[in-house]
């Protein structure tokens, strides 16, 4: 007993229509709504940027100058401590003030350094590199404002 499909396999008809706004696809409905048109794009005058580079070059420079100076201040109290452990330790093993040892003292004079450091690093980052990023700031939201392209 042969089984034969009741119904021969279903195959669609091409599409009475052409291609639509989205492109040609047998899958669209005729009625599919059209595509709407892309928007144009706005057209500002040209306007020059009020935040100028030598803005953002002057406060690379503050920072970098103060990142600097906190930096060689730390390392380098630290790096005449090791240059003296290493190459002189008769002279931190001397005794100093009441039988402490210099290379005690050189030592833990690394923590107040480092506070030091910090602390003028706050100071000079308040004093003078915050107004520079407060008027790169301003002047960025104005062109963000004014609609100046980048």
């Amino acid at each position: 007993m042969s089984h034969e499909p009741p119904h021969p396999p279903y195959t669609p008809p091409p599409p009475p229509y052409g291609p639509t706004p989205y492109g040609p696809t047998p899958y669209s409905y005729p009625w599919q709504p059209v595509a709407p048109e892309p928007p144009r794009p706005v057209h500002h005058p040209h306007r020059e940027p009020l935040g100028r580079r030598d803005d953002l070059r002057m406060l690379r420079d503050a920072c970098r100058r103060q990142r600097g100076t906190a930096t060689l201040t730390t390392l380098g109290c630290f790096t005449l401590f090791l240059l003296l452990s290493a190459y002189a330790p008769g002279a931190l093993s001397r005794t100093v003030a009441g039988g402490v040892p210099a290379g005690l003292l050189l030592a833990l004079l690394q923590v107040p350094v480092t506070w030091l450091a910090t602390a003028r690093y706050e100071r000079t980052a308040r004093r003078r590199v915050d107004p520079l990023a407060d008027r790169v700031r301003r002047r960025a939201e104005l062109d963000a404002r004014r609609g100046v392209p980048r």
